[in-house]
């Protein structure tokens, strides 16, 4: 029997949500909830329909897992812990600093009505948050880099349009390539902000704008552009179409450090991704803990979980013996 899933919110994240649906055989979509009109919303799967948000609640007997692809600022927040009630729930919500507060609320909520909710589900966090524990505790005495990109950050691009006289523009994060391969020799070094990492704007001003005052805002925005590098380029909309119309991202989680008697080995640990679809990606690692959180509240767990609480076996559509077969 296929394991049921509903989608909270149908913008490029549960677009990828519902193809990585059609590439897992034991996932079948059987719902879209969205605040739209639903009769405005087209779907790819003709087997599941479109909701409005308010139905959800009536429908949380057919199904087993409900998906949550809202943001991270106002969305998450309010809506985890609310569905928590009715469904096992999955999130990708990546504000670091308040996960422990997120966590806290789909816990209470998740434990209360009994069911599992996994939070910030994705790549990071996720799959770098994971790599970063498996390095620290492998090599106990060693030191931590992430770099992101070269890729789009929505946030940022996000930023640049809010700007008056901004008509559109993407934002590109960029590994400093020297910072990078200090790390890789082994060096570890100490490194601030505007060493990791620069940013890239490319930006579709409104007509008569004033562009010097438009790159000077953006160059010294606090918390996204102050503390970097960053290199402005003025294009027109069609260029902008053609040459930045996808949502590419990626990046590296390194470890390194030392071990022996005397610190006299050095190792280091490398885990990275080069993204064509940032938002496919990261659906298709919460697709694979959408199944975890399914067979973990068939077990009777409940409450909040992040991926350090789930073990690998249960992301896998695979039963342990095919797993010990093929992959160990």
């Amino acid at each position: 029997m296929s394991i049921r899933i509903g989608i909270l919110g149908y913008g490029n994240l549960g677009r990828g949500v519902e193809c990585a649906i059609k590439h897992n055989p034991d996932l079948e979509l059987a719902a879209v909830f969205t605040r739209r009109d639903p009769a405005t919303v087209k779907i790819l799967t003709e087997t599941a329909a479109v909701y409005h948000v308010d139905e959800a609640e009536k429908m949380k007997d057919k199904i087993d897992v409900l998906i949550l692809c809202g943001g991270s600022a106002t969305d998450l927040p309010e809506q985890t812990p609310k569905y928590a009630q009715w469904f096992n729930v999955v999130d990708s919500f990546d504000t670091h600093a308040k996960v422990p507060e997120h966590f806290a609320n789909v816990d209470k909520a998740a434990s209360e009505s009994g069911h599992v909710g996994i939070i910030s589900v994705g790549w990071d966090p996720g799959m770098f948050s994971l790599n970063r524990l498996y390095a620290n505790v492998i090599l106990t005495n060693g030191k931590d880099y992430t770099f992101w990109g070269k890729g789009v950050s929505q946030g940022h691009s996000d930023a640049i349009r809010r700007i008056d006289g901004v008509k559109d523009g993407k934002q590109y994060t960029i590994p400093v390539e020297a910072a990078l391969e200090a790390v890789r020799n082994g060096e570890n070094p100490d490194l601030t902000t505007r060493q990791k990492h620069t940013r890239e704007c490319f930006v579709v001003a409104e007509e008569g704008a004033d562009l010097a005052r438009i790159e000077n805002e953006i160059k010294t925005m606090p918390n996204y552009f102050a503390d970097y590098d960053t290199t402005v380029h003025f294009i027109s909309e069609e260029e902008l179409k053609r040459d930045h119309s996808g949502i590419p991202h990626g990046g590296f989680v390194i470890r390194s450090g030392k071990t022996g008697w005397n610190d006299e080995n050095s190792h280091v640990i490398e885990y990275s991704l080069k993204l064509d679809s940032n938002p496919e990606f990261t659906s298709s690692v919460i697709v694979a803990y959408a199944r975890a959180a399914y067979r973990m509240s068939q077990e009777g767990q409940k409450g909040c979980k992040t991926v350090f609480d789930v073990a690998p076996a249960y992301l896998s559509a695979k039963d342990g013996a095919e797993l010990r077969k093929h992959l160990l």
